[in-house]
């Protein structure tokens, strides 16, 4: 009764895994901390293959103390002897090594666990534990494959958008790429977590798709906008909300798009929010924007240096914007690769 409980007990973890785990990353790293605990393992692993099934693509592994990922590319001829038969479809069960693949239609990955000799040999009921496990990581894994193939279809068809929209402007095209990069870079520094910066990757490459709903004489209009059409600019944030709102795992990226334009004293809009009232990746890409404009070529101003706009974000600290987020963002305006990406924004 106590194993069958067990049992029972790895069979509902792994599901609540799989319904809080939206990528194959995320999960693979929780499930091998799931693996050492239920299984008594002093160290676990889980290989994903590529589409080709000629590559490792993603090594997760955990040894009771650390939890890694390796997402370089390993060819499988590379692998240990043991390793490479597993990949490739073999299940191995040693005393202390148990080695199964993850098998489909085809085989996807494979699991591994391992005791040190000083530690019990494993058991048949281990044994039973990991055949547990491996059925359920493999349905898991090819859900979120598949949920994640859906994640580039989507995204790919609205950076389209984005990417025609941004022709219609004057001048060169945003570098909407480069902008992204600048929101992950400024969200690391941050140390916010994998699925914030994963959201702010995505805003930056959407916001401006709502832009599809402004009129083509504003959008390249050279001279300075009316207050009307100001109006109506203000208004895009809000339409590419509506735009990508149906996309359930953009969800996350909404606030940040929304609310951009409010400044950390509360004069912003659209709703006057004011300090942590307004989210942390709307006020990352506050700065971004801002920062985007002030270097931009402009009919009616002056186009400013890198410097000089560093400088006019630094004078804003503390009003227009996060002095956090400010601080963040000029210490990595110091480094060559961040250094790169703000060129590239310039137009």
């Amino acid at each position: 009764m106590k194993r069958y409980k067990r049992v029972l007990s790895a069979v509902h973890m792994v599901y609540r895994l799989v319904n809080s785990t939206y990528n194959v990353r995320e999960l693979s790293l929780r499930l091998t901390r799931l693996l050492c605990q239920f299984i008594h393992a002093s160290s676990s692993s889980v290989f994903i293959l590529d589409s080709a099934h000629k590559k490792i693509a993603l090594i997760a592994s955990f040894n009771n103390k650390i939890n890694m990922i390796q997402e370089k590319k390993i060819e499988v001829n590379s692998l240990s002897k043991a390793e490479r038969e597993v990949s490739r479809g073999a299940s191995i069960f040693a005393k202390r090594f148990f080695g199964l693949p993850l098998v489909a239609e085809e085989n996807i990955g494979a699991i591994f666990i391992r005791r040190k000799k000083s530690e019990p040999a494993f058991n048949e009921f281990d044994r039973e534990m990991l055949t547990v496990f491996a059925e359920q990581t493999v349905t898991a894994v090819k859900n979120l494959q598949l949920y994640e193939q859906q994640q580039k279809i989507i995204l790919g068809s609205i950076k389209f958008l984005g990417n025609i929209i941004e022709q219609q402007g004057p001048g060169a095209t945003r570098h909407a790429s480069a902008y992204s990069k600048i929101m992950k870079s400024v969200g690391e520094k941050l140390k916010m977590n994998q699925d914030h910066i994963e959201s702010l990757e995505y805003a930056g490459l959407l916001h401006d798709t709502g832009a599809i709903d402004v009129p083509y004489e504003i959008l390249s209009k050279t001279s300075r906008l009316t207050p009307e059409e100001f109006k109506i600019i203000r208004n895009h944030p809000a339409h590419c909300v509506e735009l990508i709102k149906p996309v359930e795992f953009l969800r996350p990226v909404l606030p940040i798009i929304l609310y951009h334009h409010e400044k950390f004293d509360g004069t912003g809009y659209p709703s006057g929010l004011h300090k942590e009232q307004i989210p942390l990746g709307a006020r990352v890409m506050a700065v971004v924007d801002a920062f985007e404009a002030m270097i931009s070529t402009r009919a009616y101003r002056k186009t400013m240096s890198i410097e000089a706009a560093l400088q006019e974000l630094r004078r804003n600290s503390g009003t227009q914007f996060d002095p956090l987020v400010i601080s963040a963002f000029c210490e990595l305006s110091a480094q060559k690769k961040f250094r790169k990406y703000l060129s590239l924004i310039q137009r």
